[in-house]
């Protein structure tokens, strides 16, 4: 089990940046895939974007080219950088462990934070 904790959620301004961070722990040794996920009331959670073990990204089309996803592996902390910014980002973030980084898919073995919300007006 992996224990994840995000800070950094708040309001912005439309085409503002803002980052988002999220610490991990526990066994974080046999997982490949750390990430984000997006959701908005009566809509599914999206994944948004991952990273591997071996440092290689994926991005949903909706976020490419304007969010940045990186890991500090000897702080075991996970960041995601969000620029120009628009009303449709808004969501609630979650930062997830042990999913399909390809596909943005998680399982029943995902490992969720509780979340930090993103406003963009």
């Amino acid at each position: 089990q992996v224990q994840l904790v995000e800070s950094g959620g708040g309001s912005v301004q439309a085409l503002g940046s803002l980052s988002i961070s999220c610490k991990a722990s526990g066994n974080t040794y046999s997982t490949n895939c750390l990430g984000w996920f997006r959701q908005v009331p009566g809509k599914e959670r999206e994944g948004i974007a991952g990273i591997e073990s071996d440092g290689s990204t994926s991005y949903a089309d909706s976020v490419k080219g304007r969010f940045t996803i990186s890991k500090d592996n000897a702080k075991n902390t996970l960041h995601l950088q969000m620029n120009t910014l628009k009303p449709e980002d808004t969501a609630m973030y979650y930062c997830a462990a042990d999913y399909d980084c390809s596909s943005g898919t998680w399982s029943s073995t995902t490992d969720w934070g509780q979340g930090t919300q993103v406003t963009v007006s």
